[in-house]
C-alpha cells in the first residue's frame, strides 16, 4: 500500500522547522519511507514525526519516528529507520502490519473512561477524558481510547495511569505509570554568572557544587550544565512541588552541613548526582544532557512528608525524605536511575508495562550504577547494588535480582513478563548486565534451561568490562529499541548495537549473545 506522502511530508517538515536535531538526516530518511513505505509498515493515512537523529562515527544514520494514523497517535507503531551513504540498512520496529483499523468503536470515550476508572479507583484528580488512539503495542492494529487517570498513592508516590480501551470489546488492552521511580510502590528563578561552591553532603562527604551568583547571593544553578536547577518543595506533595517550590539561595555558596538539620544538604547531594549524571553522559557516550539539547532539568527535594521514594515525571525530578530506616533518596545511583528514565523517554521510550516496562526499569538500573562507578567517590564505591546507601538492604541487587526477597526475576520465564511490576521485571535484563560486564563469579549463577524465575545454573561467561557492556547497552536504547521492545527484542538490539562498536562476530558480540542466553533468552 502506497504510503501517503503529503501526511508523511507534512508532518516531518513540521519536526525539522522545531530546530530539535539536524534536518538532513530526517529528510533524508523521509526519501527513504517516500520510496518504500514498506520499510516501515507504512499505510494510507499514516504520518510521521521525526523525533530524534543520530549519527554514528561512520556516518551510518539512525532517524527515530513517531507514527500517527488520521491524526491518531499509533501506540506501538514508532520505528527508527538505519540508513548510510544513502542506502537504508534496517528498521527497527515491533509493528508488524500495514492493517488500520475502522474508525468508528462500539463503546463511547464516557464508556471507557468508566471501565478505567473501575481499575483505578476514586482517589484521583483532575477531570479525565478519553481520547481515540490505535492501539498496535505487539498486536494486529486496533482502534482502542487512552484513558489518564492522575493521583497519589498512599505512600504518597504519584501516579499517572494511562489505560488503553479496546473501542469494539470494551476491555483493557494494556496500562501503565508514566510516573517513573526508584522503587515500586518551582518557584524562583534562578541563574547570574557561574559560581563554584562547596556541597557539604549527607552521603559523599564536602563534595564542589557549580552554582550562580547574582549579586551577593548564590543559587544552585548550574549554568555550566544547560541550568538545571535544585528546588526546596517545603515538602509539598509532588502535585503542587512544581508552583510552590523554592529555589535554593545561599549567602556564602556552601550547601548544607552534612547533616538532614541543614534543607540545603540533602539538595547537594541531588546537585552532585544530577552533575555527575551529566558529565558521565557526556564523557562516555557523547550525550549532552537528558534530551541531548544542552538543556538542565530541575530538581526536587523534601518532596511530600516522609516519602521513600524518588521520581521521574514531566521532565523534572522529585526526591522524597524517607524514614522508616531510609535515608533521603538522594544517593547517586538513585539520581543516574531518574535521569535515565528522562533519556529512555527521549530515545527508545520504552513503555511501562510488560517487557519494556523491565527493559525501562533496567535501562535505569544499568545507567544509574554506571555513574556511581564513574563516581569513584569513596564514600559510595561502585557496586551492583542499588541504593545500597540508603538503608540497611539495598532496592535491588544486580547480580542476583531475586535477594530483593524472592520478587524479582533471575531469569526470563516462558510467555514473557506480563503483568510483573516493572521493577520486578527488569531483573533478568539486570542479570544479563552484569554478566555481560563481570562474567560469573562467586555472586552470581546462570540460569539454567526450564529456570522461570530463580537461577539455578553453573554456566561460565567471561564478562568485556563495564565501559563496553555500558556502550552497548547505551547504543540500543538509543538506536535499536522502540517502546515495544520485549527481551527478545532486547537481545536483537544489543547485538546490533554490538555489531555496529565491534563488528559482527567480535568478542563483545559473543559475549552478548552468551549473556543473554545465559537468562534464557534466545
Amino acid at each position: 500500500m502506497r504510503t501517503s506522502t503529503r501526511l508523511l511530508t507534512a508532518a516531518v517538515l513540521a519536526a525539522l522547522s522545531s530546530g530539535a536535531f539536524a534536518a538532513g538526516p530526517a529528510e533524508r530518511a523521509l526519501g527513504h519511507l517516500r520510496a518504500n513505505g514498506a520499510i516501515a509498515k507504512a499505510a494510507d493515512g499514516d504520518a510521521f514525526i521525526a523525533r530524534s537523529v543520530n549519527v554514528d562515527a561512520d556516518g551510518t544514520e539512525h532517524v527515530r519516528f513517531d507514527r500517527t494514523y488520521r491524526g491518531m497517535p499509533v501506540i506501538g507503531g514508532d520505528f527508527v529507520v538505519h540508513s548510510r551513504n544513502g542506502q537504508v540498512k534496517g528498521t527497527s520496529m515491533t509493528l508488524s502490519s500495514s492493517g488500520r483499523p475502522g474508525l468508528s468503536g462500539r463503546i463511547s470515550a464516557d464508556q471507557a473512561t468508566i471501565t478505567a476508572g473501575a481499575e483505578f479507583g476514586t482517589d484521583f484528580t483532575g477531570v479525565q477524558e478519553a481520547r481515540k488512539v490505535v492501539f498496535a503495542r505487539n498486536t494486529s492494529p486496533r482502534l482502542a481510547y487512552e484513558v489518564v487517570f492522575t493521583g497519589t498513592k498512599r505512600d504518597q508516590t504519584p501516579t499517572e495511569m494511562h489505560y488503553f480501551v479496546d473501542a469494539s470489546t470494551g476491555k483493557i488492552l494494556d496500562r501503565w505509570d508514566m510516573v517513573h521511580t526508584a522503587k515500586p510502590g518551582g518557584g524562583g528563578t534562578g541563574g547570574g554568572a557561574a559560581a563554584v561552591g562547596t556541597g557539604r553532603t549527607l552521603i559523599y562527604g564536602n563534595v564542589v557544587l557549580n552554582s550562580a551568583g547574582s549579586g551577593s547571593s548564590y543559587n544552585l544553578t548550574d549554568t555550566t550544565r544547560g541550568s538545571g536547577a535544585t528546588y526546596d518543595a517545603k515538602n509539598y506533595s509532588y502535585s503542587t512541588a512544581a508552583r510552590r517550590a523554592v529555589l535554593f539561595t545561599d549567602a556564602d555558596n556552601t550547601w548544607g552541613n552534612n547533616a538532614t538539620s541543614d534543607r540545603a544538604t540533602v539538595a547537594a547531594d541531588a546537585h552532585y548526582g544530577v552533575a555527575t549524571t551529566w558529565d558521565y553522559y557526556k564523557t562516555e557516550h557523547g550525550r549532552n544532557g537528558i534530551f541531548n539539547d544542552g538543556k538542565g532539568v530541575k530538581s526536587y527535594v523534601h518532596v511530600g512528608t516522609n516519602w521513600i521514594n524518588a521520581a521521574w515525571y514531566a521532565n523534572a525530578m522529585y526526591y522524597g525524605d524517607g524514614g522508616s530506616g531510609y535515608l533521603p533518596l538522594v544517593s547517586l545511583d538513585v539520581a543516574g536511575h531518574e535521569m535515565s528514565h528522562g533519556v529512555n523517554q527521549a530515545e527508545a521510550n520504552l513503555a511501562y508495562s510488560n517487557d519494556s516496562g523491565g527493559l525501562n526499569e533496567a535501562n535505569s538500573d544499568i545507567m544509574g550504577t554506571m555513574v556511581e562507578f564513574y563516581a569513584n567517590n569513596a564514600n559510595d564505591p561502585g557496586d551492583y547494588k542499588i541504593g545500597e546507601e540508603l538503608s540497611s538492604s539495598p532496592l535491588r541487587y544486580m547480580y542476583d535480582p531475586n535477594l530483593d526477597g524472592n520478587a524479582s526475576y533471575d531469569c526470563y520465564p516462558a510467555g514473557g513478563l506480563g503483568g510483573v511490576d516493572p521493577h520486578y521485571s527488569s531483573g533478568p535484563a539486570n542479570h544479563f548486565f552484569y554478566l555481560l560486564a563481570e562474567g560469573t563469579t562467586s555472586l552470581t549463577r546462570t540460569c539454567a534451561p526450564g529456570d522461570g524465575k530463580n537461577a539455578t545454573g553453573n554456566g561460565s561467561l567471561a564478562g568485556i568490562g563495564r565501559t563496553a557492556a555500558a556502550a552497548i547497552w547505551y547504543r540500543a536504547i538509543r538506536d535499536y529499541m522502540t517502546s515495544s521492545t520485549t527481551y527478545p527484542g532486547a537481545r536483537v538490539a544489543t547485538l546490533q548495537a554490538a555489531t555496529a562498536l565491534y563488528g559482527a562476530g567480535s568478542a563483545q558480540y559473543n559475549a552478548v549473545a552468551a549473556a543473554w542466553s545465559a537468562i534464557n533468552v534466545n
